[in-house]
């Protein structure tokens, strides 16, 4: 049996050590290094052309993310990556739609013999290009950036950044998932357990909370008006009140959604902000 020539990298020494003694229990692997950060990372890559490297995401100096531009940039021949993360959920989801695999600290064993089974596939399919466009699906998508935009950036060289929160919300329905740009978003209402995504073309159904999505969306964009809704600023036309003091906005599309009393002090602040 042709062993898996793998790389660990972390700079946390508990993870690296604790991924390499669940990894002796795997007769197809073998790894050959481990790295406590970014650049080292990308050197033992380039001189030792692993099968598979386990990455970390979260790294200072050097992020997991910046490692693979940096191999890419290079033009190294790419192994297959696994990030390992403790990123939120939107990320996951972006992991979900585009990368080979992903697993959560701490590891769990089932979980990483699932990975292991994956890889093994994946490499029996001989789909090195694929996988490379996978990797920059997933820089794409947690940056925030197109591919358009990724690839130029790679080409010259230029940091690929890294922001706090979602361009993009990934919504599954029916065996498919749908990337809804944050941007198209107009407002979000809850309807029992379910969240209803609002945009000019249809209404996407997802299954979180309020509290959720409020860690996925940018906060000085999105503005709670209720407790069971909240809106895209960039669509709001006008703020006001009736007679009966009750508060309401008007959006772009003429839509008039409730502001309750205990949110409408924040509202009129982002407004003005």
């Amino acid at each position: 049996m042709n062993k898996l020539a793998t790389v660990i990298v972390d700079d946390e020494p508990l993870a690296r050590k604790g991924l390499a003694v669940r990894l002796q229990g795997f007769a197809n692997i073998e790894v050959v290094a481990q790295c406590s950060g970014g650049k080292d990372a990308v050197q033992q890559i380039k001189a030792l052309s692993p099968d598979l490297v386990f990455l970390d995401i979260q790294m200072p100096e050097m992020s997991g993310f910046d490692v693979v531009r940096q191999l890419l940039t290079d033009n190294v021949e790419m192994p297959i990556v696994v990030f390992v993360t403790a990123f939120d959920h939107y990320a996951v989801q972006a992991f979900d739609v585009h990368a080979l695999d992903y697993l959560l600290k701490p590891v769990d064993h089932e979980r990483l013999s699932q990975t292991i089974d994956r890889v093994e596939a994946f490499i029996g399919q001989q789909k090195a290009d694929s996988h490379k466009r996978r990797l920059i699906d997933v820089v794409s998508e947690v940056t925030g950036n197109d591919c358009k935009t990724i690839i130029e950036q790679l080409e010259d060289n230029i940091p690929v950044s890294i922001s706090s929160y979602s361009d993009v919300l990934a919504i599954k329905d029916i065996g498919e998932t749908s990337l809804v740009p944050t941007k198209d978003i107009i407002w979000i209402d809850a309807a029992g357990d379910y969240m209803c995504v609002h945009t000019d073309e249809k209404t996407h159904i997802l299954r979180k909370t309020m509290k959720d999505l409020e860690q996925l969306l940018d906060p000085k964009t999105f503005i709670r008006t209720h407790r069971s809704a909240m809106v895209n600023k960039r669509y709001i036309d006008k703020f006001g009140n009736q007679i009966n003091g009750e508060y309401y906005l008007i959006l772009t599309n003429n839509k008039e959604l409730k502001v309750s009393r205990s949110y409408k002090d924040k509202v009129k602040q982002a407004i003005l902000n």
